[in-house]
Order: structure tokens, then C-alpha cells, then sequence
């Protein structure tokens, strides 16, 4: 994939699996929900470098941003960035409780988390991305950050390709089935 129209082409695929409003605002719960559990699944064990805290959650948000910033579109992919890392940065002090506190909470939000997602595809009549192309897990970040930057006004060519591509949003009629 060119990573000059990368995320173009991500965020395209994406938003197919995502035409249904009541999706698209699961997910804006239900992603930052997985972000965030993730982060707390992955904050022990902690290793103390000059104060601060190296968890396996910092070297996963570390890692991501490269990831993110080659998809060829800088704002998207730093705010993206910038938005894991505050969840991640908020989940770290569950790795500071008790271990049956900490797996119960980290569990216990990445499991609500999900059934939020699943909430959404129901209502899309569509399984969820990541089934079919595992980038989706990371796309899902993106993409939610994307579509809160869309609202402020913000990436109008990149929403404009996108529902040209997959067409605009909708409600689904949920007595019909779905098309795709």
C-alpha cells in the first residue's frame, strides 16, 4: 500500500464496514473503551528508568505512533497518537492495584468494551473489520479520531472520498437486511 494515500485507503475500507450513525457512535464509546483496557491490560510489570514508569503498554504506544505517522496523513496520525496515549497514560494506574483488581477492571472494561462494539454491528448488520483484515484493530483508533475530527470541520476531501466511496451515512432499516 502507498503510503502517500494510506490512510486514505484505510480509513475508506474502514468506514465500509461503518455507515450506520448508531455504529459509528458505539464505537466512539466502545474503541476508547479497547484502547484503554488495553493500556491496563498492559501496564504490569512496571520497570523504573531515571522516574518513569516502562510498562509493555509504553512500548506498544511507542511503537504505534510510527505506525500511524506513515500512513501518509500527519494530522491524522498524530492525533490519533495523541489520543491513545492519554488513554493508555489514564489505564496505568490500575496497574498499580491488586492483581485480581487490576485483571477484574482490565477484563472487565476490554469485555464492555467489545459488547458495545457488537451493539454497533448490529445495528450495521455487518460483522466488525478486524474479521477480515487485522489492521482493523488499528484502524478503529484512527478512524473514530478521524470521524470526531470530520465534526470539527476538519479532513472535508478525506470525508468527501469517503462517502464517495462507500456512500454516506445512514440509519439502517433493521426489519431489512443488510446489503453487504
Amino acid at each position: 500500500m502507498n503510503t502517500a494515500n494510506a490512510a486514505t485507503e484505510l480509513m475508506v475500507k474502514y468506514a465500509a464496514y461503518h455507515r450506520d450513525r448508531r455504529n459509528i457512535a458505539t464505537h466512539f464509546v466502545g474503541v476508547p473503551m479497547l484502547v484503554f483496557a488495553v493500556g491496563a491490560l498492559l501496564a504490569r510489570p512496571s520497570i523504573d528508568i531515571a522516574g518513569w514508569p516502562l510498562t509493555p503498554a509504553a512500548v506498544l504506544w511507542g511503537l504505534s505512533p510510527l505506525w500511524y505517522l506513515t500512513r501518509g496523513d500527519l494530522v491524522l496520525g498524530l492525533a490519533t497518537s495523541l489520543a491513545n496515549l492519554v488513554l493508555i497514560l489514564a489505564a496505568l494506574p490500575l496497574g498499580q492495584l491488586q492483581t485480581t483488581a487490576w485483571i477484574g477492571w482490565s477484563v472487565g472494561v476490554f469485555v464492555i468494551g467489545w459488547a458495545i462494539q457488537f451493539v454497533g454491528h448490529y445495528y450495521e448488520g455487518r460483522k466488525p473489520a478486524f474479521v477480515d483484515d487485522l489492521r482493523g484493530l488499528l484502524v478503529g483508533p484512527m478512524f473514530v479520531v478521524g470521524e470526531a475530527l470530520f465534526s470539527c470541520g476538519w479532513g472535508k476531501a478525506l470525508l468527501q472520498e469517503i462517502n464517495r466511496r462507500v456512500g454516506p451515512t445512514h440509519l439502517r432499516d433493521l426489519h431489512t437486511p443488510a446489503t453487504r
